[in-house]
Protein backbone atom coordinates (compact mmCIF):
# COMPACT_ATOMS: atom_id res chain seq x y z
CA UNK A 1 0.00 0.00 0.00
CA UNK A 2 1.39 3.43 -0.98
CA UNK A 3 1.16 6.29 1.35
CA UNK A 4 -1.43 8.18 0.05
CA UNK A 5 -4.28 5.11 0.05
CA UNK A 6 -3.00 5.53 3.52
CA UNK A 7 -3.88 8.93 4.03
CA UNK A 8 -7.12 8.65 2.38
CA UNK A 9 -8.31 5.91 4.51
CA UNK A 10 -7.12 8.58 7.64
CA UNK A 11 -8.72 11.10 6.11
CA UNK A 12 -12.12 9.18 5.96
CA UNK A 13 -12.25 7.47 9.29
CA UNK A 14 -11.27 11.47 10.99
CA UNK A 15 -13.49 13.07 8.29
CA UNK A 16 -16.39 10.46 9.10
CA UNK A 17 -16.21 10.21 13.21
CA UNK A 18 -15.26 13.87 13.35
CA UNK A 19 -11.69 12.56 15.37
CA UNK A 20 -9.70 15.61 14.97
CA UNK A 21 -10.64 19.09 16.09
CA UNK A 22 -8.85 21.96 16.11
CA UNK A 23 -6.07 22.80 18.39
CA UNK A 24 -5.84 18.84 19.42
CA UNK A 25 -2.97 17.67 21.35
CA UNK A 26 -2.61 13.80 20.04
CA UNK A 27 -0.64 11.28 21.68
CA UNK A 28 0.01 8.30 19.58
CA UNK A 29 0.99 4.95 21.41
CA UNK A 30 3.77 3.43 19.73
CA UNK A 31 4.60 -0.16 20.81
CA UNK A 32 7.04 -1.07 17.78
CA UNK A 33 4.52 -3.10 15.38
CA UNK A 34 3.72 -2.34 12.20
CA UNK A 35 0.41 -0.72 12.90
CA UNK A 36 1.17 1.60 15.24
CA UNK A 37 4.33 3.11 12.98
CA UNK A 38 1.73 3.06 10.04
CA UNK A 39 -0.78 5.37 12.53
CA UNK A 40 2.81 7.10 12.74
CA UNK A 41 3.21 7.92 9.13
CA UNK A 42 -0.46 8.45 8.68
CA UNK A 43 -0.94 11.13 11.31
CA UNK A 44 1.97 12.90 10.60
CA UNK A 45 1.43 12.77 6.91
CA UNK A 46 -2.01 13.84 7.70
CA UNK A 47 -1.19 16.96 9.63
CA UNK A 48 0.63 18.88 6.68
CA UNK A 49 -2.54 19.35 4.61
CA UNK A 50 -5.63 18.96 7.55
CA UNK A 51 -7.86 22.11 8.06
CA UNK A 52 -8.42 21.75 11.24
CA UNK A 53 -4.54 22.33 12.91
CA UNK A 54 -3.45 19.57 15.41
CA UNK A 55 -0.08 18.16 16.88
CA UNK A 56 1.26 15.18 17.41
CA UNK A 57 3.59 13.44 19.86
CA UNK A 58 4.58 9.45 19.56
CA UNK A 59 5.26 7.63 23.26
CA UNK A 60 6.34 4.47 23.80
CA UNK A 61 5.72 2.73 27.01
CA UNK A 62 9.06 0.55 27.63
CA UNK A 63 7.77 -3.01 29.76
CA UNK A 64 11.50 -4.08 30.03
CA UNK A 65 11.49 -7.05 27.35
CA UNK A 66 14.76 -8.40 26.18
CA UNK A 67 15.61 -7.01 23.41
CA UNK A 68 13.57 -4.08 22.80
CA UNK A 69 14.98 -1.66 21.44
CA UNK A 70 13.85 2.29 20.50
CA UNK A 71 16.72 3.72 18.55
CA UNK A 72 14.99 3.03 15.23
CA UNK A 73 11.66 4.42 16.60
CA UNK A 74 13.30 7.46 17.44
CA UNK A 75 15.09 7.88 14.17
CA UNK A 76 11.98 7.75 12.15
CA UNK A 77 9.90 10.34 14.42
CA UNK A 78 13.08 12.51 13.73
CA UNK A 79 12.49 11.98 9.88
CA UNK A 80 8.28 12.46 10.33
CA UNK A 81 9.02 15.72 12.43
CA UNK A 82 7.17 14.21 15.59
CA UNK A 83 8.32 14.64 19.31
CA UNK A 84 8.61 10.85 21.08
CA UNK A 85 8.91 10.13 24.51
CA UNK A 86 10.19 6.56 26.01
CA UNK A 87 8.64 5.82 29.43
CA UNK A 88 10.64 3.55 31.03
CA UNK A 89 9.13 0.87 33.52
CA UNK A 90 9.11 -2.77 35.13
CA UNK A 91 6.45 -3.85 34.57
CA UNK A 92 7.88 -7.25 32.68
CA UNK A 93 9.76 -7.56 35.37
CA UNK A 94 6.94 -7.46 37.89
CA UNK A 95 5.07 -9.77 35.89
CA UNK A 96 7.09 -12.31 35.09
CA UNK A 97 9.28 -12.65 38.02
CA UNK A 98 8.15 -10.83 40.98
CA UNK A 99 4.25 -11.63 40.69
CA UNK A 100 4.96 -14.61 38.13
CA UNK A 101 1.51 -14.26 37.07
CA UNK A 102 -0.18 -17.63 35.25
CA UNK A 103 -2.16 -15.52 32.78
CA UNK A 104 -0.40 -12.47 32.90
CA UNK A 105 -1.73 -10.05 29.91
CA UNK A 106 -4.54 -8.63 31.54
CA UNK A 107 -2.73 -7.01 34.85
CA UNK A 108 -0.05 -6.06 31.87
CA UNK A 109 -2.43 -4.16 29.69
CA UNK A 110 -3.55 -2.22 32.65
CA UNK A 111 -0.40 -1.55 34.22
CA UNK A 112 0.51 -0.34 30.42
CA UNK A 113 -2.33 2.15 30.15
CA UNK A 114 -1.80 3.07 33.40
CA UNK A 115 2.17 4.46 32.19
CA UNK A 116 0.64 5.45 28.82
CA UNK A 117 -2.20 7.92 30.44
CA UNK A 118 0.20 9.28 33.34
CA UNK A 119 2.81 10.18 30.33
CA UNK A 120 -0.26 11.97 28.51
CA UNK A 121 -1.24 13.64 31.03
CA UNK A 122 2.08 14.95 31.67
CA UNK A 123 2.66 16.30 27.94
CA UNK A 124 -0.48 18.18 27.88
CA UNK A 125 -2.39 15.87 25.34
CA UNK A 126 -5.74 16.10 24.84
CA UNK A 127 -6.71 12.54 22.56
CA UNK A 128 -4.74 9.70 21.97
CA UNK A 129 -4.80 7.28 18.92
CA UNK A 130 -4.65 3.68 19.03
CA UNK A 131 -3.80 1.96 15.58
CA UNK A 132 -6.89 -0.51 15.94
CA UNK A 133 -7.60 -1.59 12.20
CA UNK A 134 -10.89 -2.78 10.18
CA UNK A 135 -9.49 -6.55 11.14
CA UNK A 136 -9.39 -5.58 14.56
CA UNK A 137 -12.89 -4.18 15.19
CA UNK A 138 -14.31 -7.31 13.18
CA UNK A 139 -12.36 -9.39 15.14
CA UNK A 140 -13.49 -8.07 18.49
CA UNK A 141 -17.00 -8.29 17.23
CA UNK A 142 -16.85 -11.82 17.11
CA UNK A 143 -15.32 -12.65 20.29
CA UNK A 144 -17.90 -10.49 21.99
CA UNK A 145 -20.36 -12.31 20.08
CA UNK A 146 -19.00 -15.81 20.50
CA UNK A 147 -17.21 -15.71 24.02
CA UNK A 148 -19.36 -13.14 25.49
CA UNK A 149 -22.35 -13.27 23.78
CA UNK A 150 -23.20 -9.62 23.09
CA UNK A 151 -23.13 -7.33 20.13
CA UNK A 152 -19.90 -5.37 20.68
CA UNK A 153 -16.77 -3.76 19.29
CA UNK A 154 -14.60 -0.77 20.08
CA UNK A 155 -15.75 2.42 19.12
CA UNK A 156 -13.59 4.69 16.78
CA UNK A 157 -14.65 7.60 19.16
CA UNK A 158 -14.30 6.94 22.74
CA UNK A 159 -13.90 9.54 25.96
CA UNK A 160 -12.37 8.47 28.46
CA UNK A 161 -13.92 9.36 32.19
CA UNK A 162 -11.24 8.85 34.20
CA UNK A 163 -8.48 10.08 32.34
CA UNK A 164 -10.53 12.98 30.56
CA UNK A 165 -8.89 11.55 27.16
CA UNK A 166 -10.77 10.93 24.03
CA UNK A 167 -9.38 8.01 22.18
CA UNK A 168 -9.81 7.75 18.56
CA UNK A 169 -8.94 5.29 15.95
CA UNK A 170 -7.84 6.55 12.33
CA UNK A 171 -6.75 3.30 11.22
CA UNK A 172 -10.39 1.87 11.44
CA UNK A 173 -10.68 1.47 7.42
CA UNK A 174 -7.43 0.02 6.90
CA UNK A 175 -7.25 -3.76 6.05
CA UNK A 176 -4.45 -5.74 8.11
CA UNK A 177 -3.19 -6.95 4.31
CA UNK A 178 -2.93 -3.37 2.89
CA UNK A 179 -1.21 -2.21 6.25
CA UNK A 180 1.77 -5.45 6.25
CA UNK A 181 1.87 -3.86 2.33
CA UNK A 182 2.82 -0.77 3.93
CA UNK A 183 5.04 -1.53 6.26
CA UNK A 184 7.17 -3.40 3.32
CA UNK A 185 6.89 -0.39 1.21
CA UNK A 186 8.10 1.68 3.85
CA UNK A 187 10.76 -0.63 5.49
CA UNK A 188 9.03 0.33 8.85
CA UNK A 189 11.51 0.17 11.70
CA UNK A 190 9.57 -2.99 13.32
CA UNK A 191 10.40 -3.97 16.60
CA UNK A 192 10.69 -7.55 16.96
CA UNK A 193 11.36 -8.19 20.57
CA UNK A 194 8.48 -10.81 21.45
CA UNK A 195 6.52 -11.14 25.09
CA UNK A 196 6.98 -14.87 26.54
CA UNK A 197 3.38 -14.89 26.85
CA UNK A 198 2.90 -14.22 23.37
CA UNK A 199 1.21 -17.62 21.88
CA UNK A 200 -2.60 -18.46 20.63
CA UNK A 201 -4.72 -16.58 21.97
CA UNK A 202 -8.58 -16.02 21.39
CA UNK A 203 -7.95 -13.15 19.28
CA UNK A 204 -6.04 -15.63 16.76
CA UNK A 205 -8.91 -17.45 16.67
CA UNK A 206 -11.33 -15.01 15.75
CA UNK A 207 -8.25 -14.34 13.06
CA UNK A 208 -8.62 -17.63 11.52
CA UNK A 209 -12.39 -17.43 11.82
CA UNK A 210 -12.36 -14.01 9.76
CA UNK A 211 -10.25 -15.52 7.25
CA UNK A 212 -11.80 -19.23 7.34
CA UNK A 213 -15.57 -17.38 6.71
CA UNK A 214 -14.18 -14.86 3.82
CA UNK A 215 -12.45 -17.77 2.07
CA UNK A 216 -15.51 -19.87 2.14
CA UNK A 217 -17.75 -17.01 1.24
CA UNK A 218 -15.61 -14.36 -0.58
CA UNK A 219 -16.48 -10.82 0.54
CA UNK A 220 -17.64 -11.89 3.91
CA UNK A 221 -15.37 -9.88 6.04
CA UNK A 222 -16.66 -6.79 4.13
CA UNK A 223 -19.99 -7.54 5.04
CA UNK A 224 -19.32 -8.05 8.55
CA UNK A 225 -17.60 -4.41 8.96
CA UNK A 226 -20.43 -2.73 6.81
CA UNK A 227 -22.76 -4.27 9.18
CA UNK A 228 -20.72 -3.11 12.35
CA UNK A 229 -21.00 0.54 10.76
CA UNK A 230 -24.33 0.48 10.37
CA UNK A 231 -25.62 -1.17 13.38
CA UNK A 232 -26.20 1.53 15.72
CA UNK A 233 -24.03 -0.45 18.03
CA UNK A 234 -23.83 1.36 21.86
CA UNK A 235 -20.96 3.65 22.27
CA UNK A 236 -20.42 4.25 18.39
CA UNK A 237 -20.67 8.29 17.39
CA UNK A 238 -23.13 9.14 14.81
CA UNK A 239 -21.43 9.15 11.44
CA UNK A 240 -21.41 12.48 9.41
CA UNK A 241 -24.55 12.40 6.86
CA UNK A 242 -22.30 12.20 3.34
CA UNK A 243 -20.29 9.14 4.79
CA UNK A 244 -22.97 6.90 5.71
CA UNK A 245 -23.22 3.76 4.60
Amino acid sequence: MKLQKLLSYTRRAVDTYQMIDDGDKIAVGISGGKDSLALLYALAGLRRFYPKHFEIIAITVNLGIPGFETENIAKLCRELDVPYYVEDTEIYEIIFNVRKETNPCSLCAKMRKGALDDKIKTLGCNKLAYAHHKDDIIETFLMSLIFEGRIHTFSPVTFLDRSGLTLIRPLMFCNEGEIKSFRNEMNLPVVTAKCQADGYTKREYAKGLVKALDTENPGCKEKIFTAILNGNLTGWPEAMPRYRR
